[in-house]
């Protein structure tokens, strides 16, 4: 059961008679600026949990590289 394009049409003017018109803008820019702000502090986090070496590549990564070269 997909949602048809009358089922689309009617969301979209009940989101547009509750927020209005000029409101919802305000609220697409205020919803991607949040995600925005999650990935980067996500990628911030991850970067003080595996600190990048001069290489550019995280410790766990590093050692991976070396065992895969010892392998070889």
């Amino acid at each position: 059961m997909g949602v048809s394009g009358w089922q689309i049409a009617i969301i979209v003017l009940v989101i547009v008679l509750l927020f209005g018109g000029k409101k919802i803008p305000e609220l697409a820019k205020g919803m991607g600026s949040g995600i925005k702000n999650f990935k980067k502090a996500m990628k911030e986090d991850e970067e003080e949990v595996a600190p990048k070496n001069v290489e550019g590549k995280t410790n766990v990564q590093a050692t991976q590289a070396k065992e895969e070269e010892k392998q070889a």
